[in-house]
């Protein structure tokens, strides 16, 4: 089995996402993930499901460099993580965006600081970051939040401004671990069609969920997730 940073196996097709016989032990003997293999096309939508404690979380983390695999490796936008160091990985991370399930928000920064930290970190000139920011904020509709706090949004605002911080550098592969746990349904399918729109325009979309709905609405690809092995990677049929 392949390890860490060892070069990629032969032949692959250049999908923006690609990982090869990827497991993941926190413990000797106990495997979050176990040789998951996938790729993910540009502008390809995957739906990871699975029970709690399956791997959906942790398959994450790997993909954003947040942990590393015990075995195998993991190839994100042409690049091996194995390979990069914490300036590479940094520099790497610019190109995706990121929904965590726990969303991470800056709580001392306003709503419109947080989906611009991303902007800043990119060298964004002042007038254009505004423009941007509040642009993506209308998108998910808390434009009108700009200058609270994210401890005074409910945890569906939250979510939204997290999704907004994950979309405004306009991301080439998108992580989003539970995009729409804490939404009513009418928001979630709002939410899910700007992420689907994000995908027509060419990103590689990543979608942990328990919402089987979900899945059979906006899926093409469902990947199933059980005691960390993926058992199911099938396209839906969708048009």
């Amino acid at each position: 089995m392949a390890r860490w940073g060892a070069d990629p196996a032969p032949g692959g097709s250049g999908g923006l996402v690609r990982l090869y016989h990827v497991s993941k032990a926190y413990l000797a003997g106990s495997w979050a993930l176990r040789d998951v293999s996938l790729e993910l096309e540009k502008g390809e939508i995957a739906f990871v499901t699975g029970p709690s404690g399956a791997g959906k979380s942790t398959l994450m983390r790997l993909m954003f460099a947040a942990e590393r695999p015990s075995e195998g490796q993991i190839l994100l936008l042409g690049r091996n993580l194995g390979r990069l160091g914490p300036v590479g990985i940094a520099q790497l991370r610019r190109r995706i965006g990121v929904v965590f399930q726990d969303f991470k928000l800056l709580h001392r920064r306003t709503v419109e600081d947080n989906v611009g930290v991303t902007l800043d970190v990119m060298g964004v000139p002042g007038p254009e970051r505004k423009a941007r920011v509040f642009a993506m904020l209308k998108r998910v509709g808390l434009q009108h939040r700009r200058h609270q706090h994210p401890l005074s949004l409910s945890g569906g605002e939250q979510q939204r401004l997290a999704l907004a911080r994950a979309l405004v550098n306009d991301p080439e592969v998108l992580l989003a671990d539970e995009p729409t746990g804490n939404l009513d349904p009418e928001l979630t399918l709002e939410i899910m069609d700007l992420i689907a729109s994000v995908a027509a325009r060419g990103t590689a979309v990543f979608v942990a969920t328990h919402d089987h709905a979900l899945v059979d609405r906006y899926g093409k690809r469902r990947l199933r997730l059980e005691a960390g092995r993926l058992v199911e990677d099938v396209r839906l049929g969708r048009p």
